[in-house]
């Protein structure tokens, strides 16, 4: 055994220091960088974990590190102490869709957290025929825009390339399919109709689409025979697709509704969501613990069926709502013809004012025409009606309400935008309760001036998230905080088999929020709905910085989400 000297050990390591080279000691000191990190926060990662204290590094547009980062610097450093911070919100059911063209910043929702918006209830803006085209271009509103696309993939692809803060995904509508070949007749399509627009739902969900959205209330989508929707959910279920729906009814035939969606899904072999769960309509209120045990009892076998929810007590669509379909059959130009005939007229009227379970009523849904507010008008001539119920309008006009609805759509070469009181503020409170439902605003995404001013809207439109977030969960604790951030994020990323979002994970594309807990209000009211939410502090969008210290930055930094079944063209 060889035995070294106290001192030669000593001269030894003396030696070894020297031979080291010089330039390796400042490597071994040296901080790492980071393009951005957010210090200090709450952070909640998007699974439901409770907020833990922390630090986030972003690079490029990806999430790399979620921990301590003391040893590490940021070229942009954001002190977020007495901050939460989460992954970007997701939309559930956005009409962004136009709102987009015309103003891409997305205001209303990057205001409030908002980094994807999901599209597609019933109606899409692709595939289109020449003659949809032509249609959709004729009934624009305030926003005006060419169409210079022809399917669901190319609208997308446009919008990203015009430039929008957001991210955008999309179902393909089933009521858009079923114009493509049947158009606006009240029959079934042939089976080579059936076959061309199932065709039509596998290429959209090669270009990306989520799956197959239905809006089942209304003229002509109300003609769709469940077999027909089946049909549809068989195209999409390869790609991995979901079938979601506005349902056939929220009211006098909901459990009767919630079935047939069930069923779609089981015999379609896709996952099952009702678009914004609710029991519409005083006489149903009592109905909502029977549609949860429904959903419950499918999902315990084994069935993946959800639902999503705006956290408001009125619903917003149009006059169609309180019309049969029948007389809306062949598209708005029949429907106002029809709506010009006496004898057509009364009949109109008196099915209007006569409950049903034959068509969702929306006029016999509300207690009173005081609760239904009209808030979107395209004539110049009718705007001064903005905001007035449509009592309080019959009243101006010296005729009854159900006149004075018909004549409105006749004058105003439109469904006319209209809100309706529906809906109970206990059963919203248990419906934030339920763990499988997620959150959609239903709504577009406007900015709070310019051409948005000319119409009103719902305040939903403002506020879905920010009222979720402030007044059910920080004021009322329905659900924690940690909850509710989970079924903003990953619960509905996970839904729609979306890869890379939902989550602060290292690896995760970069879609990030930070806001007050303490600051976050909804301002939005039914008479001055055009009000930004308050708390959200900074956004960002795939790395970008979209807000800062709550001023919009100006950044368009959203891309497409596409669906699972995505085959990219090279």
């Amino acid at each position: 055994m060889l035995r070294f000297s106290r001192a030669s050990v000593i001269a030894l390591a003396v030696c070894i220091s020297a031979c080291v080279p010089v330039t390796t000691a400042p490597n071994l000191l040296k901080t790492r960088v980071h393009d951005v990190i957010i210090r200090g926060g709450t952070v909640y990662d998007g699974t439901g974990a409770k907020g833990r204290m922390t630090d986030v590094a972003i690079d490029g547009d990806r999430i790399t590190v979620v921990g301590n980062l003391s040893d590490s610097r940021g070229k942009q450093e954001i002190d977020a102490h007495g901050l939460a911070v989460a992954p970007g919100f997701i939309n559930m059911l956005s009409w962004a869709n136009e709102s987009l063209i015309q103003d891409g910043r997305a205001m209303s929702d990057i205001m409030q957290g908002v980094t994807l918006e999901v599209m597609g209830e019933g109606d899409s803006m692709g595939p289109l025929t020449d003659s949809m085209r032509k249609e959709a271009i004729e009934q624009q509103g305030d926003i005006k825009y060419d169409i210079p696309w022809t399917t669901l993939g190319e609208y997308l692809d446009y919008i990203v390339k015009r430039g929008i803060s957001p991210n955008v995904a999309s179902f393909v509508g089933a009521t858009t399919v079923r114009v493509h070949e049947v158009g606006y007749a009240d029959r079934p399509p042939t089976p080579e109709e059936l076959a061309r627009m199932q065709a039509l739902v596998r290429q959209a969900m090669e270009e990306g689409a989520l799956g197959v959205g239905s809006a089942l209330i209304y003229a002509p989508a109300f003609y769709a025979k469940t077999d027909e929707l089946v049909a549809l959910a068989r195209a999409a279920s390869p790609y991995g697709g979901t079938y979601i729906s506005h349902m056939r009814s929220e009211g006098s035939r909901l459990l009767e509704s919630v079935d047939e969606l069930i069923a779609i899904a089981k015999e379609g072999g896709v996952a099952g969501e009702i678009y914004h769960l609710k029991a519409a309509g005083k006489p149903n209120w009592d109905k909502l613990p029977a549609v949860i045990a429904k959903i419950d009892s499918a999902r315990a076998a084994g069935l993946d069926i959800r639902a999503n929810m705006y956290t408001y007590t009125a619903g917003q669509t149009g006059l169609d709502a309180s019309m049969p379909p029948w007389v809306q059959e062949g598209g708005y130009k029949e429907w106002a013809k029809r709506l010009q005939d006496p004898a057509i007229r009364a009949r109109v009227a008196q099915e209007m004012r006569t409950p049903t379970d034959k068509w969702e009523n929306f006029f016999q849904a509300v207690e009173s025409p005081e609760q239904i507010l009209l808030v979107g008008f395209k004539a110049d001539s009718l705007k001064k009606f903005t905001g007035k119920s449509l009592a309080e309008v019959a009243r101006i006009r010296g005729k009854s309400p159900e006149e004075t609805a018909m004549d409105l759509v006749v004058q105003d070469g439109s469904r006319v935008g209209t809100v309706y009181f529906l809906m109970s503020e206990d059963n919203v409170r248990k419906e934030i309760g339920i763990p499988w439902v997620s959150f959609g605003s239903d709504a577009e995404a406007p900015a709070a001036e310019g051409v948005f001013l000319k119409s009103s809207t719902h305040p939903r439109t403002y506020g879905n998230v920010a009222r979720l977030l402030g007044r059910y969960v920080r004021d009322e604790k329905i659900i924690p905080m940690e909850e509710a951030i989970r079924r903003l994020t990953s619960q509905p990323a996970t839904n729609l088999k979306i890869k890379s979002r939902g989550q602060l994970v290292p690896g995760y594309f970069a879609d990030v929020v930070v806001f007050d807990p303490a600051q976050v209000h909804d301002l939005a009211t039914y008479d001055n709905p055009h009000q930004y939410s308050t708390g959200m502090v900074d956004v960002f969008v795939n790395g970008t910085q979209v807000l800062r210290n709550g001023t919009h930055t100006g950044a368009k930094a959203g891309r497409v989400v596409r669906g699972p079944g995505w085959k990219p063209v090279h």
